[in-house]
């Protein structure tokens, strides 16, 4: 039986996922419907915007959107991808408002934005031959987003538009992009890349949610149970929240903050936005590579633990690593991190800055924000000062 804390936490991590009326699986929709990303937050603040498909080589078709011009000017200036992170989509750039939110301020400072969707989020569930109810069409982990979705996305807005992009990550989205550095791929398309609350190393996490989850195999149990989907608004997920919050020490009646860290600047109407949009879906194999990073403090590629299973897909009985330290000591980075921040925390990233010590002084940028936590950097109310502000200054050196 749960104690009345636990059950309260529960009820509060019920209504947070807007499962209180009941679990029901939210399907895909096109993305130029009238729900879709532009349709839905660009377009009703008077911006230009363009639905894009992109075909990955093992069949995926990802949804992006572009948006050419800003207010009142025409795209002068080169292009730049933005690209979310774990369990959310290209709307993480746009809930604050358009003077804030950074898909807008850089599209009104001139450049041409595009947004990319991971596979697996709303509008990228698309497949050549398979569909989100097939268990193969989440058969992927960071791994696959490396190899597949990056390079599809950044050849794509590099065609179309015949010019070298700045790249800008948040979380997940910057890990992806570390370790296609790490290999020396697609960097002949890129001018720069911003990496924001910059994700490698994972053994420090402070959260209590995603340490509790990883230390328990809470991700092993729901795969190999055939779970293959992690739906945060499904009911394997929210069973995994229920299970987690009942751990001692863990305090889950402020979510966010349990799984971010105490966020200074959030505006509770931005939390509004946040659940019209995410938490997104993401694969079961992806959580328990997560998972594998934070119990082991590696960075690694995708562990099957069966020392033949490992040879059959590496050619080695231990999965490969992604070293940091081989990053390209000449390619520009502005890196952006907080000391609030439980996810990226300031002891990994201190580790990821360790890796990049032998970096060229004049191409690597590194800003601290002591107040700020994992959120804040994309949905704080003071972020266009505090962090795109630099970051645009950054681009237009490089």
């Amino acid at each position: 039986m749960y104690s009345p804390n636990t059950f309260n936490s529960i009820v509060l991590l019920l209504l947070f996922y807007g499962l209180a009326g009941g679990i029901k699986r939210v399907s895909a929709l096109e993305p130029g419907s009238v729900n879709g990303i532009c349709k839905s937050l660009v377009e009703p603040h008077d911006f230009a915007c363009e639905e894009h498909l992109v075909i990955t080589t093992d069949g995926f078709i990802l949804s992006m959107q572009r948006i050419p011009s800003g207010r009142t000017n025409s795209a002068n200036g080169p292009p730049v991808l933005l690209q979310h992170g774990l369990l959310m989509d290209a709307a993480t750039w746009l809930m604050l408002p358009p003077e804030s939110s950074l898909a807008f301020v850089l599209a009104d400072k001139g450049f041409d934005v595009w947004l990319a969707n991971t596979r697996g989020t709303k509008f990228s569930q698309g497949h050549s031959s398979l569909g989100p109810d097939d268990p193969g069409f989440w058969d992927w982990s960071w791994d696959e987003l490396v190899a597949f979705d990056l390079p599809a996305t950044l050849q794509y807005v590099h065609d179309h538009t015949g010019q070298k992009m700045h790249y800008v990550g948040h979380s997940l989205g910057t890990l992806i992009a570390l370790a296609a550095f790490s290999k020396h791929q697609l960097l002949d398309m890129l001018r720069s890349a911003a990496l924001i609350s910059p994700i490698a190393h994972l053994g420090k996490v402070t959260s209590p949610i995603a340490r509790n989850a990883a230390d328990n195999f809470l991700g092993e149990v729901l795969f190999w149970l055939g779970v293959k989907e992690f739906d945060p608004r499904g009911k394997a997920g929210v069973q995994l929240l229920v299970d987690v919050c009942a751990k001692p020490g863990v305090d889950c009646v402020n979510l966010l903050t349990s799984f971010t860290g105490q966020n200074c600047c959030l505006n509770p109407s931005v939390s509004q936005i946040f659940l019209t949009h995410e938490p997104q879906p993401t694969a079961t194999k992806n959580m328990i590579h997560l998972s594998q990073m934070i119990r082991s403090g590696t960075i690694s590629m995708y562990d099957y633990v069966d020392v033949i299973q490992n040879i059959k897909h590496y050619g080695q009985p231990t999965p490969p690593e992604y070293n940091m330290a081989s990053i390209p000591t000449d390619f520009p980075l502005f890196l952006t991190y907080g000391g609030a921040d439980a996810l990226s925390d300031v002891n990994d990233v201190q580790l990821l800055l360790d890796n990049l010590k032998d970096h060229d002084g004049d191409k690597l940028v590194v800003q601290f924000r002591e107040d700020y936590a994992h959120a804040d950097f994309v949905m704080g109310k003071n972020a266009k000062q505090a962090v795109y502000d630099p970051l645009i200054a950054f681009f237009n050196l490089q």
